[in-house]
């Protein structure tokens, strides 16, 4: 299956909307009631490590599938992210093992 690459940065002034909306946005990244995986993720940080945006690689079938996995995103829902970007990825170090079941 193809891996995505997710760039968001927060828009000005949502820090307080980001803190208000992580741990439902940190919930829905575990959850696999979607057809998507994410396999790793994590906060930009800016100069001063404090976040700005957040980085996602999600496994998915299709690119189609991560923006309908992201627009129900609790940061996307409260406005959190100003832009993102998603892009193809192949993945080259730390490639995760596969699932042989």
């Amino acid at each position: 299956m193809p891996y995505f690459v997710v760039h968001a940065l927060d828009a000005p002034d949502k820090a307080e909307a980001r803190a208000a909306n992580r741990p439902a946005h940190r919930a829905r990244l575990r959850q696999h009631d979607h057809p998507v995986t994410v396999r790793i993720g994590g906060p930009l940080l800016d100069d001063s490590d404090l976040m700005c945006g957040s980085m996602l690689v999600i496994e998915a079938a299709a690119r189609a599938d991560v923006v309908a996995y992201l627009a129900g995103d609790p940061y996307m829902l409260a406005g959190v992210y100003d832009q993102v970007s998603i892009h193809g990825f192949n993945w080259g170090l730390g490639q995760p093992e596969e699932n042989h079941g």
